[in-house]
């Protein structure tokens, strides 16, 4: 387990719970780009397989756990972009 990959996925995961935050707050989707999310997504999921068949360690929970994170921010994109849509109508 390297202290660096550990240290790179805390610090991009902390980042998280304070746009998850903001979604659910701000109910919009200003400021979101759903590509950005489903590429992130994939790359962590690229991250997990790699853990899963290669190098299994701790560390796997830190990508998993980032990769939720994210899944519950494009959700609230979905919703938020729905919203947004009745709003408009």
């Amino acid at each position: 387990m390297s202290p660096f990959e550990v240290l790179m996925l805390l610090c991009f995961g902390s980042a998280w719970p304070f746009s998850i935050y903001t979604s659910i707050v701000s109910r919009s989707t200003r400021g979101k780009n759903p590509v950005f999310l489903v590429v992130l997504l994939a790359g962590y999921t690229a991250g997990i397989l790699h853990k899963l068949f290669y190098s299994m360690d701790a560390v796997i929970i830190l990508y998993c756990l980032n990769w939720i994170m994210i899944a519950i921010d494009s959700a609230l994109y979905v919703r938020n972009r729905r919203l947004e849509r009745v709003s408009d109508a």
